[in-house]
């Protein structure tokens, strides 16, 4: 390795707010690319999302890092020409204002890839750039909604249930990272930028499953079925002897049999009906019975060690004082300390993957509102008074 990234030239102008946008501009980010964070001069939103210690956010310390954070205010026409010259030297433009805005401001992709063809310009919003809803407000919640995944999140009794966390939000991340590069790749063979244009309840509604054919095929709509699946059994989440929690899942067959061989009962494996995940899960009331009552009288480890003995897949369920202390972590730094002029040092989630020889790297952490703007303003010529003029008139 020769400390070469894998984004290593490529320039991205993040313009977006809370989490989908910002968050694929950190992947990219964490892997090499330059990235600027162009934030209204009153700050993006998530850095006082959540908690906070002594005032600083810290769900921003993840969300920002390795970013370069400027102030600049897109409605201001001065505003605008700063925007248009730091496009200009742009690879990406990452944006989720609602549909017409930028074009509003005279920053539609017409305006800047007259000056920028190669540019391509990520547009993450709630429903799309097309349709009945597209000037909807659009946050992860309602995509959570409408994509289906509430309906079958739940017990089969209860209410649809929402994910405690940016779940819609945090796919739809990893999916413009993507098409970002998809575009980029596509620009390497025509020369030519283009508009990524991505609504936040698409990616949720792919990783729900087959749905939609289910229902074309068989006019099937899945419902809630709480930690069950229909599609195997034993599959469900278990309390042991000191009162903690795991979770088996027996997709495949032979788990399936190793499962209750160890819970001591094989006679269901001879059962004609336990030969198929579909139709073990018609008898799941039993089968839970049976591996419920095991693991019941065992304590965490003792079943988790079991399982592994035994080649069958169980998992402890985790808080995250689990997690800080769990050696498959470590081992994978999954976890790392970040060091940063506000909070000394601080923990987050390394990369999302590993790369032999173009590794990526977390190098700072999310910076202070404008922190960089005398930085990033003076390569494009501008002097502190010119700054301060602009500071005055609300544009940076």
């Amino acid at each position: 390795m020769d400390g070469r990234k894998a984004l290593d030239g490529v320039k991205v102008i993040d313009a977006a707010t809370l989490f989908a946008g910002p968050l694929a501009a950190t992947v990219l980010g964490d892997f090499g690319a330059e990235v600027l964070k162009v934030e209204h001069p009153r700050g993006d939103p998530a850095r006082t999302h959540g908690y906070d210690r002594d005032g600083v956010g810290l769900w921003w310390k993840m969300l920002g890092r390795n970013k370069r954070a400027v102030t600049l205010s897109l409605s201001k026409p001065e505003g605008q020409e700063i925007f248009k010259e730091l496009a200009r030297g742009a690879d990406v433009v990452i944006e989720n204002f609602r549909p017409g805005t930028l074009e509003r401001w005279g920053l539609g992709y017409d305006e800047l890839k007259e000056e920028n063809p190669g540019l391509v310009l990520a547009r993450v919003t709630g429903f799309g750039q097309k349709g009945p809803y597209r000037n909807r407000p659009g946050f992860g919640t309602l995509a959570e909604s409408m994509s289906g995944f509430a309906h079958v999140t739940g017990e089969p009794d209860g209410p649809p249930t929402l994910p405690p966390f940016g779940l819609a939000d945090g796919i739809a991340a990893l999916a413009t990272a993507f098409a970002v590069l998809t575009a980029l790749r596509a620009r390497d063979a025509t020369g030519r930028g283009q508009v990524v244009d991505l609504a936040i309840f698409e990616p949720i509604f792919t990783v729900l499953g087959p749905q939609p054919t289910v229902y074309d095929q068989l006019g099937v709509v899945q419902e809630r079925n709480g930690n069950r699946s229909v599609n195997n059994a034993p599959r469900n989440t278990y309390r042991t002897k000191d009162d903690q929690w795991v979770a088996i899942s027996t997709s495949a067959q032979n788990i399936a049999e190793r499962v209750m061989r160890l819970v001591g009962r094989p006679e269901y494996i001879e059962e004609p009906w336990f030969a198929k995940g579909s139709e073990r899960a018609k008898h799941a009331d039993e089968l839970d019975e049976a591996v419920g009552s095991w693991i019941s009288g065992r304590t965490r480890d003792e079943v988790v060690d079991a399982f592994e003995e035994a080649g069958a897949a169980v998992a402890p369920i985790y808080s995250i004082e689990d997690i800080m202390e769990d050696p498959q972590y470590k081992a994978l730094e999954t976890i790392i300390s970040v060091a940063d002029p506000e909070l000394g040092s601080v923990k987050m989630q390394n990369v999302l993957f590993r790369l032999s020889e173009t590794p990526g790297e977390v190098r700072w952490s999310g910076p202070r509102l404008g922190e960089h703007n005398e930085e990033v303003y003076g390569e494009l010529g501008m002097e502190r008074p010119r700054l301060e003029e602009l500071a005055e008139k609300g544009v940076v």
